[in-house]
């Protein structure tokens, strides 16, 4: 199953109680204070770890607690610290508060640690306190209290290429054509209910990610259809493939649907549409009416848009889109990491 987003509650370790405590030992000449310090709480941190990839082991377990330090004991011993928790996220895991919606951090590589609630500070004892004025002290402290959070996470899929498009658009059929992915593949709208990654390896061994998101209908900004659950996984993709039915079989104009996507695509963030984006006319083995692809090829042209004909069943273009992907997509790597 996949889990893009949970709420959570969070609680970092208590911290130990000082002790109140005097030295009263056979052949100890001097007593006195000797009451420990108590331990520090455990801390919450959270790790990225690239052996998951969903939120679902939060979905059913939400909330986490550290253990809280020992309390501080006589002859001046100081309390066990609580042990800490650390939590494994997937790359790409946002994190906010629930209350307040702030951004606390954002995993984007692997190994990442963050601590996300802070144990509380062990309280001190009453040897702590003695003085030369002040020598038989019974002041002593409790522990403070460890944070705790409500906090919502969000998964943002990591890839270099995001597919986009109408449901039904040829999506699944063509990742499963240049990766090892393997997509429901059906001939019904929203055969793909949640993302799929693929790795594409080129022949000069250079590879790149690319994420097959489910389709897009007007309105999706809203809400509608699979709405705004996926939208969040192309935001951080270099690269942009808008795959277009030009069969008759849809029923709908071409231009049109690639105006609808990209309407939507803009609705829920300007930054995704002004996205680098590759224009593919879908489904050539299909295509009977030669004008809807000239219609689609003219508009790519007005805009300024590469434009790639594709037959996934057939491999028409297969390979020359592959490579394309690929070269844009790491180029663009490669002047993110420059800059």
């Amino acid at each position: 199953m996949f889990i893009d987003e949970v709420r959570i509650f969070v609680k970092a370790g208590d911290g130990g109680n000082g002790c109140l405590a005097f030295r009263r030992e056979k052949y100890v000449p001097r007593g006195g204070p000797s009451g420990g310090d108590g331990g520090r709480g455990g801390d919450i941190l959270f790790v990225s770890s690239q052996h998951y990839n969903t939120l679902l082991h939060f979905r059913y377990n939400p909330e986490h607690k550290a253990a809280r330090g020992r309390h501080g004991e006589g002859s001046n011993k100081t309390g066990r610290d609580g042990e800490s928790v650390e939590l494994p996220v997937p790359v790409g895991t946002v994190v906010y508060d629930a209350d307040t919606g702030e951004l606390l951090h954002d995993f984007t590589r692997q190994g990442e640690s963050y601590m996300i609630a802070r144990g509380g500070r062990g309280g001190r004892g009453n040897a702590r306190f003695a003085t030369s004025t002040h020598q038989a002290p019974t002041e002593h402290e409790p522990g403070k209290p460890g944070e705790e959070k409500r906090l919502r996470l969000e998964l943002k899929l990591l890839a270099d290429v995001g597919l986009v498009g109408f449901p039904n658009a040829g999506k699944s059929t063509l990742i499963s054509r240049i990766s090892a992915a393997r997509p429901k593949i059906a001939d019904y709208p929203f055969t793909t209910l949640e993302p799929h990654l693929g790795v594409v390896g080129l022949e000069d061994g250079r590879t790149f990610v690319v994420a097959d998101i489910p389709g897009l209908i007007e309105g999706a900004h809203l809400g509608q259809g699979l709405g705004t659950r996926f939208l969040r996984h192309v935001e951080r993709t270099r690269l942009l493939a808008h795959l277009v039915d030009v069969s008759e079989a849809s029923g709908r104009d071409p231009v049109h649907d690639f105006d609808v996507v990209l309407n939507e695509l803009s609705s829920f963030s300007p930054e995704l549409a002004a996205k680098p984006m590759l224009v593919v006319a879908a489904k050539m083995d299909t295509a009977q009416d030669p004008e809807r692809v000239e219609s689609l090829r003219a508009m790519a042209a007005r805009r300024g848009l590469p434009f790639y004909e594709l037959s996934s069943v057939t491999g028409l273009g297969v390979e020359r889109l592959k490579l394309a992907m690929g070269d844009a997509a790491l180029r663009r790597s490669a002047e993110t990491e420059q800059s």
